[in-house]
């Protein structure tokens, strides 16, 4: 340290770096410590470095990330330019950083085939041609460990198709990912935790169902023999790996681990908060929707267990059996035996090979009674409330460079089936105003939702489905069906929706002299977090260093079915690839996991202190 200011002077840069240093550092060396961190681009961590001093590599992060994202348009065009090609002129020629030499090297790019080589080059300049810049992706990957080229190339080929705009935004969170990843080399972090749950998913995505998995889909629908492989693998883990006290799958498959609160010898058990989420899926789904809020606990209680740590509450997680009504329409069957709100109709509805749910439940070994499922209902008074982690499944935390966010609310939804009937008549001969189009009717009505929902905050609505039967090319369209989704944080907003679009439907049809008919199917109510809980959720948050951000939840979760009997909150993980979900491409990194690993960590501290 130098004697007249106490920081260290240039030559001392200790390697692995650590905060405390970075934090007392005199420019010039923490300058120096962090080189390399974007190709040719000093200034962004210059810029950073005037925010000092950090509580966390996280908040580091945040603020590498802040300055990127306000550094105007040119400095970002010229950043993304200043990052060699893939596999191109620069690898060939040994010209690349360090950094970038060892990534793609790590990613096997130094090793490609002749014919990946002339691929890769064929579409670098296919790429460079329409958008003015090279292809930029971090290819050591979600988990850090570097991607294979054939997954490369296919997204090279994916982001060619992109809108300008977006793939320019892309390019840049793709170059805050790869400088995550070297700053993490630099202070020698691994995402212990993080990289867990990451491979626990992977390995769980192994399992799908016939018809699937040979064209490399996930797909896992309740009771199906994958299901039941994900059951049984979840149930090892937590007995096995994790240290839970009890596991066992109840009466409808949902699998079930307890971890008890201390003292365990007491004849009074204390309390427990109840957390999970799902682990069936959509068909061609993702690897994180719903099994995500497992895994995330899970890795929690393995850390208490190998701590022999103990809290003054017990922690039940539960991996939902059955959430997103793909097999049976009996959508929430899971959480819905928990708060004993199992409807005992499900048992005799078939799937499309016409077996019932209850020979379904009977081939996989459960007891397919009333009397065993009704027991499943939990006594509301033993638990503390219901926290579910998951991934957002939305562009919102992604296209604000966040890692997590408070869920503020869950929305109510309404869903309508739809019909209007008008006169199929020739496309030739039938002069404009005398038609009566079901399929024009239909649009406008899509393009007022559009509008209404836009009209208002946290407010959606999507037409998700049109259909002419058996239309024809030449034939004016006399009939159009068509689906009707309206979401909302509140169930007034909503509704106060729905009777607009329903008075505009018979305006529309009125005035084109059409008849129709709408049909509700399903109505959900808004589930807004605890206030307590989401207090809880703020505060793990900010003690990872990050910005709290409050956001609504679209999407339906189990929590939505908890929250009809005792108190429940939500932290969302930023998904990456624009927060896509209900999609191969559904992915987080190894990094956020961590984060919200922590955060959940956090939780269970704070709690702990609220427990008498």
């Amino acid at each position: 340290m130098s004697p007249a200011h106490g920081r260290p002077e240039a030559g001392e840069i200790p390697r692995p770096l650590t905060l405390d240093w970075l934090n007392a550092a005199a420019p010039g060396p923490a300058l120096a410590a962090l080189d390399g961190l974007y190709e040719h681009s000093p200034w962004i961590a210059a810029a950073a470095l005037q925010q000092r001093p950090f509580a966390s590599l996280a908040q580091l992060k945040h603020a590498l990330v802040g300055i990127v994202r306000t550094s105007g348009r040119d400095a970002q065009l010229a950043l993304v330019r200043a990052h060699p090609e893939l596999a191109g002129k620069a690898a060939v020629a040994g010209a690349l950083t360090a950094e970038s030499t060892h990534e793609q090297a790590a990613a096997g790019l130094n090793h490609c085939t002749p014919e990946e080589f002339a691929q890769v080059q064929r579409l670098n300049a296919a790429y460079g041609e329409r958008f003015g810049w090279p292809f930029v992706m971090a290819v050591r990957g979600a988990r850090g460990t570097g991607l294979h080229r054939r997954q490369i190339i296919a997204t090279l080929e994916r982001r060619l198709q992109g809108h300008p705009e977006l793939e320019l935004a892309e390019c840049l969170r793709q170059i805050d990912r790869i400088a995550e990843i070297r700053l993490n080399d630099k202070f020698g972090i691994t995402p212990v935790l993080g990289d867990q749950v990451w491979d626990w998913a992977e390995r769980l995505a192994v399992h799908t169902d016939p018809g699937y998995g040979e064209r490399g889909e996930l797909t896992v629908t309740y009771l199906t023999e994958a299901h039941r492989a994900c059951a049984a693998q979840l149930q090892a883990w937590m007995r096995d790996d994790c240290g839970f006290d009890e596991v066992r799958i109840d009466a409808v498959g949902n699998v079930v681990g307890v971890y008890h609160g201390g003292p365990i010898d007491d004849k009074q058990r204390p309390r427990r908060l109840l957390t999970g989420s799902h682990y069936d899926t959509v068909r061609n789904g993702g690897k994180y929707d719903g099994r995500l809020g497992i895994l995330v606990p899970m890795a929690c209680v393995r850390e208490l267990h190998r701590a022999g740590r103990r809290l003054p509450f017990g922690l039940e997680v539960i991996g939902f059996a059955e959430e997103e009504g793909q097999r049976y329409k009996a959508t929430f069957l899971g959480s819905g035996a928990v708060i004993g709100h199992f409807d005992p109709t499900w048992l005799d509805q078939q799937d499309a090979d016409g077996v019932t749910m209850r020979a379904a439940m009977q081939a996989a070994g459960l007891p397919a009674t009333l009397e065993a499922i009704a027991a499943e209902a939990r006594d509301v008074a033993r638990y503390l409330g219901f926290v579910e982690v998951h991934i957002e499944q939305g562009p919102v935390l992604n296209e604000l460079d966040l890692p997590l966010g408070v869920v503020s609310s869950i929305n109510g939804s309404l869903r309508y089936l739809g019909e209007v009937s008008g006169v199929a008549s020739h496309a030739g001969t039938t002069p404009m105003n005398r038609r009566r189009d079901a399929a024009t009717a239909v649009a406008e009505l899509a393009l007022y939702v559009e509008q209404r929902a836009t009209a208002a905050p946290h407010l959606v609505g999507t037409v998700g489905m049109l259909e002419v039967p058996n239309g024809s090319i030449n034939v004016v369209p006399g009939r159009c069906r068509f689906s009707l989704d309206i979401r909302s944080t509140t169930n007034e907003v909503r509704d106060a929706m729905a009777a607009d679009v329903r008075d505009r439907l018979a305006e529309i049809c009125e005035r084109r002299g059409l008849a129709y008919r709408l049909e509700e199917t399903v109505r959900a109510a808004a589930a807004p977090s605890d206030a307590a809980w989401q207090r809880r959720w703020e505060a793990a948050v900010a003690a990872t260093g990050l910005p709290v951000h409050h956001l609504p939840s679209g999407a339906g979760h189990d929590a939505m079915k908890l929250h009809e009997v005792m108190p429940q909150a939500m932290l969302f993980v930023r998904g990456e690839n624009a927060g896509i979900s209900h999609n191969p491409l559904e992915s987080t990194t190894a990094d956020d996991i961590q984060l919200s690993v922590e955060a959940f960590m956090h939780l269970l501290g704070t709690l702990s202190h609220d427990t008498p």
